[in-house]
């Protein structure tokens, strides 16, 4: 008969960091942390969080962002803060490709509501939500820091900037 053992507090897991991540998870938060003193460790949290996101197929978990706590000796909320306020960390599961359309005032002013618009119809999504398909993530996010040449959308790490209609449809056929 084997008994199943309860969850480990995080206190627990603090003392086995090791068997938080893979190795090779750690190694690259670790390459983070070392860029702070050792009491600001805390600091390399935003790297941590995008290294674990792009390891769980784009998105977090809470038990990921408790990870990420113990493995930085923060408090797990403190994490939970970091992931909730900024738009690039995802709390639920996304498509392979995301595309993030600014809606802040200079886009909104340059015609992100054309650009929205035309994605949700192309797409069949609406702002928040996959394709059918599952192959597309629309997000709306605050800014892309692209004001001058707005309306800007980001798809991966490739930022697209003075868009109409016929420019989204080019780029989405290019990468489909």
């Amino acid at each position: 008969m084997s008994f199943k053992s309860a969850p480990m507090t995080t206190i627990e897991r603090r003392a086995d960091k090791g068997s938080l991540f893979t190795p090779e998870i750690r190694a690259q938060i670790d390459k983070w942390v070392a860029k702070y003193p050792g009491e600001w460790r805390q600091s390399a949290v935003m790297w941590a969080l995008r290294v674990v996101q792009e390891s769980n197929r784009g998105f977090l978990t809470p038990e990921l962002m408790d990870n990420v706590a113990a493995y930085l000796d923060m408090p797990p909320i403190a994490v939970y803060e970091v992931a909730s306020f900024y738009s690039m960390y995802e709390l639920k599961p996304v498509a392979k490709r995301k595309i993030c359309v600014c809606t802040n005032v200079s886009c909104m002013v340059r015609g992100s509501d054309i650009v929205v618009g035309h994605l949700e119809k192309r797409l069949g999504a609406k702002l928040g939500q996959t394709t059918p398909d599952g192959r597309w993530t629309l997000k709306e996010v605050e800014c892309l820091g692209a004001c001058g040449d707005a309306p800007a959308i980001q798809i991966g790490n490739k930022y697209y900037e003075n868009l109409t209609p016929e420019g989204i449809d080019k780029i989405l056929d290019e990468l489909e």
